[in-house]
């Protein structure tokens, strides 16, 4: 359980000023109190275990070994005041003290922040609180999560993309405190884990194989090498390869360098079998597990 921070001296002092109508009496204490989560001047009684913590993200970590069990937030009927140490129902303003126990405040979520700078507000359809401010995001429905208002019909829709856990770390994405990235085939991960992937020399989704980057400088390279790369007479034949990009299969000269895709051009490609129509564009009956990309 969080160690409490009850009042100090600088918060007496403010209390006593309040008081004399110096400073406003909900601002005591603000920015002053908290966990590593959230600045906010309650604690949370959890609904599940009877505990006080500083938010449901501590308690959750508190619990991870053991009796592992989370807090579901709307569920949350009892907060502590820091300044008073006041046990009340889930409201703003403490009712002992009069304090704002977060500047921020959702009765749905029974959210507290004092950090107003985030820009938090409450997603109905969500049916969370998120943050960086409601005229930055707007809610894809088919996705099932807010996105950036640039993605706005400028991105791939995947049903409930964020309802998924993250494809490198596995923690589920829905309502991680970390940024997202969205990919541009729809799929979803962390962006520190697409960072991590992208340095260790990866770069294609690890769902669905679509290239996650614009490697169109990269493909230029590789026309120039294989150009520069003339293939023995024993290996200049023909092979079928599937585009992971397009998803249309394409008869190529092999090379040891790359296959590139002749509908879109990509070099996202894989070998298999001959199509059974030759119409370029059918499913394969088979593929390998190599990828060239």
């Amino acid at each position: 359980m969080g160690g409490a921070q009850f009042p100090g001296d600088n918060d007496v002092a403010e209390v006593d000023a309040a008081r004399d109508g110096e400073v406003d009496r909900r601002d005591v204490g603000k920015m002053k109190h908290g966990c590593e989560h959230y600045r906010r001047r309650c604690k949370i009684v959890a609904p599940c275990c009877n505990q006080v913590f500083p938010c449901r993200h501590c308690h959750n970590e508190a619990t991870a070994s053991g009796d592992r069990h989370t807090i579901c937030r709307q569920d949350v009927e009892k907060v502590v005041c820091l300044l008073c140490e006041t046990k009340q129902p889930v409201s703003q303003v403490c009712i002992s003290c009069g304090v704002n126990m977060g500047e921020y405040f959702c009765d749905i979520c029974k959210f507290y922040d004092d950090d107003t700078d985030k820009g938090q507000y409450h997603c109905i359809d969500c049916g969370i609180c998120r943050v960086g401010g409601k005229e930055n995001f707007f809610h894809c429905v088919k996705c099932g999560s807010c996105y950036s208002v640039i993605l706005r019909d400028n991105h791939q829709c995947v049903e409930n993309s964020m309802r998924q856990n993250c494809p490198i770390c596995y923690e589920y994405l829905f309502d991680s405190l970390q940024g997202t990235r969205v990919l541009n085939c729809g799929h979803t991960m962390h962006l520190t884990c697409f960072e991590e992937m992208v340095a260790h020399n990866k770069y294609t989704c690890p769902i669905c194989s679509k290239t996650a980057l614009d490697l169109t400088h990269h493909w230029e390279m590789l026309d120039q090498e294989i150009e520069a790369t003339i293939m023995p007479l024993v290996y200049r034949y023909k092979i079928w390869v599937l585009c992971n990009d397009c998803n249309k299969v394409s008869e190529v000269n092999f090379h040891v360098i790359g296959h590139k895709c002749s509908h879109c051009r990509s070099y996202n490609t894989r070998t298999t079998s001959r199509p059974a129509d030759l119409s370029g564009s059918s499913s394969p009956s088979t593929d390998s597990s190599d990828n060239n990309i």
